[in-house]
């Protein structure tokens, strides 16, 4: 393949990394520990840790879990949101030998069930706020060891106290649960502080995660991610990240934002892998929903990067209080997991003067596969370029590379590629091309220059007397009318045309009417591509890390199209 987007890459990026340079994760990571041990790693609710404690105590953890005489590639899940045991946990796990499984904390009994089960999981690390949901499905798995923090266990005695006395009793978010074997994840530190980790070798092609994708087009399954994996997008990224943070001023030691959830890919490699390798401090936001509380923590510190989705930078930057926030030290935005909208990444820029780097990728690329430039000024409405060692074609139906400017689906193939879906070879198959590829799922177009831009999900197209309409483009006229906050849409049926495009708005301004937002659509769109029904909501559904699903809005109107039959 002709790698045309290379003569696009910003100078002083190189075209190819090595992730030979580290045997495995634990490698990378105990590397960091020693190098930097007096530098704080992470911070939640204003209590840090330093490197050589996240040491200290993920090497005890491990030492336990190693204890329950679990043999090497062991599952082991974690169901925590940001707080201070997640990263503990994470380099326990690994440097234990084990198979880490991230689970989203807010699944419902079925959805842990399933992942458990598919999972094959030994043992657990859980927020006491969910243990009624593993209690509930405990028997139907092969979960045999469990280990249960608390909000406040690690945040000091006095604080601790009073902040379990609040989330138990006052916000009343632990629900009533019995899990007679299940031990404090304090008492576990305690307990192995006479063990001793036994150090296992660790190869390029062990399984180090196995993330599990959201479920938002089907079942969801697990992607094999290998050390591998990870190492080579931890180098790929922060190869990819340099110039961005050249720009002055300086900074010897930086601050990341954590507020994506460290079970979900994009935070979990960019915030915790690649900001322990280069010795950042992660900034745990627990919860990015409460916008005020959020802005408030970003206020204590003067951060340098700052990874989100587009609906959560629409709700800073509309936030009253956001504006008062200094961003001097800010150098970096990175926006994925969905499509960054113009009308946001301009009011975004307006208000701190750094543009939303976009880049794409997901859990099968662990996940980053391209991104914009990280030296970029402006908003390209493109996913950018392919990472080094990256390659990207665009296929057609045939599986053959279509010409520059056509739109195929997106295939990627480099070393952050998954080594598949776990214990699903028939799903492995249907997504890997002969050569390596991995196939995405997802349409886009790639240009002269090597950028690529997304024209949406195949499924997810609508198809209008025969018109492809692709709801990002759709959407992303939408957002920029000043009147509208959040927009979706998908496709309905219609006995003229096969299927019409509704429209769901959450507004800005509550005078906005139907009738001013269908004649903006007349002014910017063109007539298969309108809307036909637009319905005003107080919400749109979402992922649990800000991704609007499509998918619910149109199971709500095939239901309603069985009710009405």
């Amino acid at each position: 393949m002709d790698k045309i987007w290379l003569k696009s890459y910003p100078p002083g990026v190189p075209a190819e990394i090595d992730p030979n340079q580290y045997r495995s994760l634990v490698h990378l990571l105990e590397e960091a520990f020693q190098k930097y041990a007096n530098r704080n790693a992470f911070v939640c609710m204003d209590k840090f840790i330093t490197y050589g404690e996240l040491d200290a105590y993920s090497k005890r953890i491990g030492a336990w879990l190693q204890s329950r005489g679990m043999k090497k590639g062991a599952r082991v899940a974690l169901m925590m949101p940001n707080v201070l045991q997640y990263p503990i946990a994470i380099a326990a796990v690994l440097r234990a030998g084990y198979t880490v499984v991230n689970v989203n904390p807010l699944y419902t009994p079925r959805e842990l069930e399933h992942q458990l089960a598919d999972s094959g999981a030994e043992a657990i690390i859980i927020l006491e706020n969910f243990a009624t949901t593993l209690e509930q499905v405990l028997p139907r798995t092969p979960v045999k060891h469990i280990i249960v923090a608390s909000m406040g266990e690690l945040l000091g005695v006095a604080k601790g106290m009073v902040v379990n006395f609040v989330v138990r009793n006052v916000k009343k978010l632990v629900p009533p649960y019995s899990l007679p074997n299940a031990v404090r994840f304090k008492d576990a530190l305690s307990h192995a502080s006479g063990m001793k980790l036994t150090p296992v070798e660790l190869r390029h092609d062990d399984v180090a995660f196995l993330q599990y994708t959201g479920g938002t087009t089907g079942v969801s399954k697990g992607a094999t991610l290998t050390h591998r994996n990870i190492i080579a997008n931890v180098l790929q990224m922060e190869a990819w990240s340099q110039p961005g943070l050249d720009k002055e001023p300086r900074v010897d030691e930086l601050s990341i934002v954590c507020a994506l959830p460290l079970y979900h890919i994009f935070a979990l490699t960019v915030c915790a892998m690649w900001g322990m390798r280069i010795g950042a401090l992660n900034i745990l936001i627990p919860n990015p929903r409460d916008i005020g509380g959020f802005i408030k923590e970003l206020a204590k510190y003067r951060f340098n990067l700052l990874p989100a989705v587009n609906t959560l930078y629409n709700a800073l930057v509309n936030h009253p209080d956001f504006h008062h926030l200094d961003f001097s030290n800010l150098k970096i935005a990175n926006g994925g997991g969905m499509a960054v909208q113009q009308a946001v990444n301009d009011k975004w820029l307006k208000a701190t003067g750094v543009a939303i780097i976009e880049g794409y990728g997901m859990s099968e690329t662990a996940p980053v596969a391209t991104c914009n430039r990280s030296d970029s000024t402006a908003f390209s409405g493109a996913i950018g370029l392919p990472l080094p060692s990256t390659e990207v074609a665009i296929l057609d139906d045939d599986g053959n590379e279509v010409p520059l400017g056509v739109a195929g689906e997106i295939a990627v193939r480099g070393p952050q590629v998954m080594a598949g879906y776990w214990q699903r070879p028939d799903e492995t198959a249907k997504s890997m091309t002969p050569d390596g590829y991995f196939k995405t799922g997802d349409i886009g177009v790639m240009d002269e220059r090597g950028y690529t831009k997304i024209v949406d999900r195949k499924k997810d197209m609508i198809l209008v007397s025969g018109f492809n309409v692709f709801p990002n483009e759709l959407e992303a006229v939408v957002a920029a009318h000043p009147g509208v906050l959040e927009c979706a849409c998908v496709g309905v049926p219609d006995p003229h045309s096969g299927e019409a495009v509704k429209l769901y708005v959450v507004r800005k301004d509550p005078n906005l009417s139907v009738d001013t937002l269908m004649a903006y659509c007349k002014e910017n769109l063109t007539g298969y591509k309108r809307p036909k029904t637009i319905e005003f909501r107080d919400e749109l559904p979402k992922t649990n890390v800000g991704k609007i699903l499509r998918r619910v809005l149109r199971d709500e109107v095939k239901a309603g199209d069985k009710e009405a039959a």
